[in-house]
């Protein structure tokens, strides 16, 4: 299949990178802790000196995937606040050829930075090589590999995210046979997190037996893999997953065969519609969060201070977090849309009241 056309977006003038940023500011508190960006904010004069509206360039291993709808949300408010243009690229079946042939063109067309997601252990060693050889600096996000010269990783922790994936499955299930779904087996994004997941279980010393079990990329053919699973598995007593697509599939297998009235234990990654909704009914019993947005919005915020201080600073490692959601959480995503989430265009304040705790 073609990579897709890559899409460029230009930052807007300087009316609306003062509206971003006086909306960040709002709170009082924010703005007496951070007077210089206050101040900013209401004059226009940032505190950056004059610099070329860079190009930064996204090459990402699934580009209509709706699970990265956040992540460029936060690519595109990031470079609007910064002054910077961005443009995202890649494959959309996972292809790593497609990919590093985006990566190719962005280094012949001299873009200021390069963020790729490192899916295959070796496939981006050489362009990243390339890149930073003509002086192109590169991060990795969402997916990383060790080896790989890129200049920092902003991503979810994704082999010890598994390991809680693990260490929760094994609080719900005493003994018995689980699935584990994962749409693209090896892929870097993804494997960390069942390979954490089947170290917990057996570490735990629980009789249990994991089923690792290949779902695909694609979304719409998840849920027929995952459903015909349990089909010829229906002893099954948990049903979990490590990628967006497969949750949100065995969320819908869970609900159409009653599973979790069964006593079926079931969970996964991402927030997803359809996942939330799962959560909130009671077929899937937790997700975890690694908050995709971030992973766009501090990657641009990585490559402009790189950019702005000659090198001296900005590759820094960013762990994005894990984030347990569960039916006691779950409220207000179902009753939020917001840029962050990737369920609204809008950029908006969300006010939030109460004490905060852990989940």
């Amino acid at each position: 299949m073609a990579t897709e056309k890559p899409r460029r977006v230009f930052g807007p003038g300087q009316e609306s990178r003062r509206n971003l940023i006086k909306t960040a500011l709002a709170g009082a508190a924010v703005s007496a802790a951070l007077p210089g960006l206050a101040q900013a904010a209401e004059t226009g004069q940032f505190p950056f000196a004059d610099h070329p509206k860079w190009r930064f360039v996204f090459v990402n291993h699934v580009t209509t995937n709706p699970f990265f709808v956040p992540t460029q949300y936060g690519i595109e408010d990031a470079c609007k606040m910064l002054g910077c243009t961005y443009q995202w690229t890649g494959s959309q079946n996972s292809i790593a050829t497609e990919m590093v042939n985006s990566m190719n063109a962005a280094i012949a067309s001299h873009a200021d930075a390069i963020a790729v997601c490192l899916v295959d252990p070796h496939a981006f060693n050489n362009p990243t090589d390339r890149a930073l050889q003509a002086g192109i600096p590169v991060f990795s996000y969402n997916a990383d590999v060790a080896g790989n010269h890129r200049l920092a990783y902003i991503g979810q922790d994704l082999y010890n995210a598994g390991k809680a994936l693990g260490e929760r499955i094994v609080s719900l299930v005493d003994s018995g046979e689980v699935a584990g779904f994962i749409a693209t087996p090896g892929q870097l994004n993804i494997q960390p997190r069942l390979d954490g997941a089947r170290d917990a279980i057996k570490a735990s010393g629980k009789k249990i037996t994991l089923h690792e079990v290949s779902s695909g990329a694609k979304v719409n053919e998840e849920f027929s893999a995952v459903e015909a699973f349990y089909l010829g598995h229906p002893n099954l007593k948990g049903m979990f997953a490590v990628d967006a697509g497969s949750t949100e599939a065995v969320g819908a297998t869970m609900r159409k065969h009653g599973l979790a009235k069964k006593g079926v234990k079931a969970g996964g990654f991402d927030m997803l519609p359809g996942t939330l909704k799962e959560i909130h009914e009671g077929n899937l019993d937790f997700t975890i969060d690694q908050q995709p947005y971030l992973q766009g919005f501090y990657t641009v915020l990585e490559m402009f201070l790189y950019m702005m201080s000659g090198g001296l600073t900005g590759p820094s490692e960013i762990n994005t977090g894990l984030k347990f959601v569960t039916a006691s959480s779950v409220g207000p995503y179902l009753n939020t849309t917001s840029r962050f989430e990737g369920n609204s265009k809008d950029q908006k304040l969300i006010a939030r009241k109460g004490p905060i705790g852990a989940v």
